[in-house]
């Protein structure tokens, strides 16, 4: 069994830019971590069903969109009808520093805002992720 980290990066809704999140999963993976990329469009349920069938510690989360509090939340609400409130939930992209507050409030670990550095990413992750008992 691994005691690597294990971490979904998603996309989820319309947002047809990925960019931010490939660079990050690289930068993940790069710092040893096990990274699961969902790839573009993915749903609310399709992300959380990929983060239970992966057994994975956090999923993080990109969006460009504007939907970060509809798409953000549902994560969150359908982890925890799942009984995985374990997974931490963390994410990024184009969101207002006002909107940072209420995610947080539903359960959202930590938003990264434009210029955040692949490696504050990594540290941050490395720091509040929970290490696997191999």
């Amino acid at each position: 069994m691994s005691s690597r980290v294990r971490v979904v990066v998603a996309k989820p809704g319309l947002d047809g830019h990925d960019r931010g999140a490939k660079v990050v999963a690289r930068a993940l993976r790069d710092a040893g971590m096990e990274v699961i990329y969902t790839g573009l469009h993915q749903t609310p349920e399709q992300i959380v069903e990929t983060a239970i069938q992966e057994d994975a510690d956090a999923v993080g989360l990109s969006v460009l969109s504007g939907a970060h509090m509809t798409l953000f939340r549902r994560v969150v609400e359908l982890l925890g009808e799942r009984d995985a409130r374990d997974i931490v939930v963390f994410g990024g992209g184009i969101i207002p520093e006002a909107d940072i507050p209420e995610l947080k409030r539903l359960g959202v670990a930590k938003v990264f805002t434009p210029g955040a550095t692949t490696q504050s990413i990594v540290e941050w992750v490395r720091e509040n992720v929970a290490q696997p008992v191999a």
